[in-house]
């Protein structure tokens, strides 16, 4: 029969379920709210409120014996400094459990373990270096309103050197096979009067050819017309097409 024995083992030895219990306590004195397992939560909150009373007492023994428990020079100074003067007005109850659900896999009881009385946490201003960014951000802005009008500017004369060597292609003045376009299409201000004028130029080259051919015969011409992409080849003309 267990008489005597008091807590819970936690499914560990006495060296190991000390080590756990004190580790709870810890946390829960430097965090002031933790999650956790019902089970620890109990045991651990026993030690938390014991810590608490060596800390109000505030003598050097106590000190010793904190120390002795927690093995952590700084958590000890803030106890007795700072974490027990939030207890003056209070002989007992200094920790609280709240409880949550069920933990997935093991269906644990899941729990808060939580000060009553906690420090007032301040939040910090934002860093300088996400000041930093917003501005760069707004200098970006500012520079990409203004671009356009240069953009605009330096695309003109471009324009105006492609259209000119599009019309001396046309005239029959520049050789299509060794020269090629120094822009693309989307470059080009206005494609389609251009290929409308090859076109055009296709289709007299096609009537001279009706002309010379006659009736009753077949002639196959080629033409290859390099403009970019558009190709005219192996154009066949009959007697009976029409343009």
């Amino acid at each position: 029969m267990r008489h005597a024995i008091a807590g819970n083992k936690l499914g560990r030895q006495p060296r190991a379920r000390q080590a756990t219990v004190r580790d709870v306590a810890k946390a829960t004195l430097i965090q002031q709210r933790i999650m956790t397992t019902k089970a620890k939560a109990k045991e651990a909150r026993k030690l938390v409120d014991q810590l608490i009373t060596l800390g109000k007492r505030g003598t050097l023994a106590d000190k010793r014996h904190a120390f002795a428990i927690l093995c952590d020079h700084e958590l000890v100074s803030r106890l007795f400094r700072r974490t027990s003067s939030l207890f003056k007005s209070r002989n007992g109850g200094y920790t609280r459990i709240i409880t949550l659900g069920q933990r997935r896999g093991d269906n644990a009881q899941l729990v808060y373990l939580e000060l009553t009385e906690k420090e007032e946490v301040v939040i910090s201003q934002p860093k300088s270096t996400a000041i930093a960014k917003k501005e760069k951000v707004k200098a970006v802005k500012k520079e990409e309103k203004g671009a356009p009008q240069e953009k605009a500017q330096t695309k003109e004369p471009q324009i105006k050197e492609a259209e000119a060597l599009m019309a001396a292609r046309i005239r029959g003045k520049v050789n299509l096979t060794q020269t090629r376009p120094t822009l693309t299409r989307q470059k080009l201000a206005q494609p389609q009067p251009l290929v409308a004028s090859l076109l055009a130029r296709v289709s007299i080259m096609l009537k001279t050819w009706l002309a010379m051919c006659g009736s009753g015969r077949e002639v196959y011409g080629a033409k290859i017309m390099r403009n970019h992409r558009l190709c005219i080849r192996m154009i066949r003309v009959t007697r009976d097409a029409r343009i």
